[in-house]
């Protein structure tokens, strides 16, 4: 089984501290490189990282990845309110990263327009509803939703994308994992 990814993304990052004590290769790509970027789209041509390439099937998407690997180790399923707590920190790592992209194109993103507008109330909202949840112990557990979480918040300090330090219970959350081997081995920073 490989993982083709980058060692910078938060989707990429998730699937690798899930799999810590899985047999696994991690293959770090480049997707800005041409080589690599031919590898990706050859292996999903949706070119988006990160992408599990086991025997003969490639499955695309962190979310599809985390379901097929549920299902091939034979793991207990997400609950539905598990499933919306990953959905939230989705549409964040989503309008963070498409955030990120654009002001790498030389797009001003701190401008008053509707795409830019709409993000940050994303964000701004989630954050606050994650920080509620951590609260009232729905991420006590080191699950996969916890570790999305953890690699969100970890990913918006690494880009200096915004803050989330003023939600207390997040700042908690965040440094009681801190430790964690495997977060400190796929630091993106290394």
């Amino acid at each position: 089984m490989k993982l083709l990814g980058s060692t910078t993304s938060p989707f990429v990052r998730r699937l690798r501290v899930y799999l810590e004590d899985k047999d696994y290769d991690f293959v770090n790509l480049d997707i800005f490189a041409e080589q690599d970027r031919t590898l990706l789209t050859e292996k999903n041509p949706a070119q988006k990282i990160p992408a599990l390439i086991d025997d003969d099937l490639c499955i695309y998407d962190s979310r599809v990845i985390y379901r097929y690997l549920v299902e091939k180790f034979d793991e207990p399923k997400l609950s539905w309110p598990q499933e919306n707590l990953l959905t939230l920190i989705d549409s964040v790592n989503d309008a963070l990263v498409s955030t990120l992209i654009l002001k790498r194109s030389d797009i001003d993103t701190m401008q008053d327009a509707l795409f830019f507008n709409l993000q940050r109330e994303r964000t701004k909202t989630v954050l606050a509803t994650l920080d509620t949840a951590v609260a009232n112990g729905e991420f006590n557990q080191w699950h996969y939703p916890a570790i999305c979480l953890w690699c969100l918040l970890d990913w918006v300090d690494f880009r200096e994308m915004t803050t989330w330090h003023n939600f207390t219970h997040l700042v908690q959350f965040f440094q009681q994992n801190a430790s964690r081997v495997i977060l400190h081995s796929t630091d993106p920073r290394l």
